[in-house]
């Protein structure tokens, strides 16, 4: 799958300099997550490359709020002519299911365009909590009767992990949902909060300067900036999994010419080498694929997250 991805990024590279003149207006990109979390860090990050690419400006507007349904409804409403895209994660597939009275529909509103990076979670305490691997913090959430733990927000892949965690251990996890994971960790830095699961653009830097303790990985294999860290699979879980995503969204009723340049323009920018790097040293598994096969991933984690909320009864409405 993931050669195949390449394959269909390297062909829509085939025709950038057609689709690049094609472009003339500013683009902005809205990120429904407040600045230094880890989509606004990976959107910065494409950036300067797509532009480069589209032969034009590309603004970043951050509208964070609702767990991202503001900065969604701003783009359902925007017209279908290239100059507006969205950049969300995995909670848009979870939004449905946590949403009502929206003025648009997520399964209608919007197009896929490209994923861009999948991005492991990671479970981190803070420096003082009295543990040092995930069999202490379940022995500690049992002895206290529950502890809190923050993620970036309702929907999230940390609440779900959080949920999954809790009902496959046996123990009470109280979600506390930020508003992005910047601001999760910077609460976790300061010990206000026991327990944060969150993505690892967020929280390795913590770890690093030993103001948090990381405990495990989320995603079923040891993988990006914290792959020193056990799975929580390996940890006593076998088959948890649970992996987020950035990807790019277009207004729904956006021609597909118009798609197929933005899907180029990502394709550029994740295939640049100093992109990659970049990318990977933030934590993210740099991706290039085709709107079919990002569409193919929406379909899958939508059944996915339909699956956990019937076997946990977590409730994602508040």
């Amino acid at each position: 799958m993931i050669r195949r991805n390449i394959l269909l990024g390297g062909a829509a590279l085939l025709a950038a300099p057609r689709l690049a003149a094609a472009q003339s207006r500013p683009v902005r990109v809205v990120v429904p997550f407040a600045p230094g979390g880890q989509s606004d860090t990976v959107m910065r990050l494409l950036q300067p490359k797509m532009a480069e690419f589209l032969g034009t400006t590309i603004v970043v507007e951050n509208r964070p709020g609702a767990g991202g349904a503001i900065g969604a409804g701003v783009v359902a409403a925007s017209p279908p002519d290239g100059t507006t895209l969205y950049f969300d994660s995995f909670g848009f597939v979870v939004q449905p299911l946590i949403q009502r009275g929206l003025p648009f529909d997520y399964a209608t509103a919007f197009a896929p365009v490209a994923q861009v990076v999948a991005a492991p979670y990671v479970l981190v305490v803070k420096r003082d909590f009295p543990a040092t691997d995930l069999a202490g913090v379940i022995a500690e959430a049992k002895r206290r009767s529950g502890i809190p733990y923050g993620s970036p927000g309702i929907g999230t892949v940390g609440h779900l992990a959080g949920a999954l965690l809790a009902h496959r251990a046996g123990i009470t996890l109280e979600h506390l949902p930020y508003r992005g994971g910047a601001d999760a960790a910077r609460d976790l830095a300061g010990g206000n909060i026991d327990a944060v699961i969150s993505t690892a653009n967020s929280l390795r830097p913590l770890v690093l300067d030993n103001r948090a303790r990381g405990i495990a990985l989320t995603s079923a294999e040891r993988r990006g900036t914290m792959a020193d860290l056990p799975t929580i699979a390996e940890s006593g879980f076998p088959g948890f999994d649970l992996t987020s995503w950035n990807g790019l969204f277009v207004p729904a009723a956006t021609p597909r010419e118009v798609i197929a340049r933005f899907e180029a323009a990502a394709a550029h920018a994740t295939n640049d080498p100093t992109t990659r790097e970049r990318l990977a040293a933030s934590g993210n598994d740099p991706i290039t694929g085709s709107a079919e096969a990002f569409a193919a991933v929406l379909r899958r984690d939508g059944e996915m997250v339909r699956r956990l909320v019937q076997e946990t009864g977590i409730r994602l409405d508040g």
